[in-house]
């Protein structure tokens, strides 16, 4: 289940670009915590709303604001990151893109990080490929394979709709499947013995 009591070996940061409380973006992420393999726990960033609208001058000598600071810190701690955010006036959403703009100064908490993008929109990817180029000029390792449309049937789609339609299920699952494969690929000694120091 995706309400924490998985402790496994891979750690994802799930953030949504939608404030919504009925977001069907926030739905495919909680839906994707569901669903993910046994090992893999998947959280999502719940403070999106507390970021400060970004502003350099707030940030000096490591005293950015809290809320920031959690942030990054989530990020940093995380295996991987998976994102579905909609789309508006063809670009990213305001709060997501002000979120990861405080990011750019903290590079090594992003560097190298595999990231899955959810499009939860069939009729456009405008801001999904424009969300693509940021993470990429981020130094974030997109993984293709983990990165889909997931095509809702429409923008009511619930939770439980999710999670009981088929096709929409096991999309999500192989997306969850791929970052963690990508993830582990980094681990090349995860899952192998190690020998304890021999004594004298």
């Amino acid at each position: 289940m995706g309400d924490g009591t998985k402790q496994a070996g891979v750690t994802i940061l799930a953030i949504s670009g939608s404030l919504r409380k009925a977001s069907v973006n926030t739905a495919v992420l909680r839906a994707a915590a569901n669903l993910a393999p046994s090992d893999v726990h998947i959280s999502l960033f719940q403070d999106l709303a507390g970021i400060p609208a970004f502003d350099p001058d707030l940030d000096i000598d490591g005293s950015a604001p809290a809320a920031v600071a959690a942030f990054r810190e989530a990020v940093d701690r995380a295996d991987g990151i998976l994102i579905a955010s909609p789309e508006y006036a063809h670009g990213v959403s305001g709060v997501l893109k002000n979120a990861l703009d405080w990011l750019v100064s903290c590079t090594l908490a992003f560097y190298g990080k595999p990231v899955a993008l959810l499009n939860t929109s069939p009729r456009t990817s405008i801001a999904y490929d424009s969300l693509k180029e940021t993470i990429r000029t981020m130094a974030g390792a997109i993984v293709e394979e983990a990165s889909k449309l997931i095509p809702l049937p429409n923008m009511t789609t619930t939770y439980d709709q999710i999670l009981r339609h088929p096709l929409l299920s096991e999309r999500i699952r192989a997306c969850t499947l791929a970052l963690r494969e990508s993830i582990l690929a980094l681990r090349p000694r995860m899952g192998q013995a190690v020998e304890p120091p021999s004594r004298p």
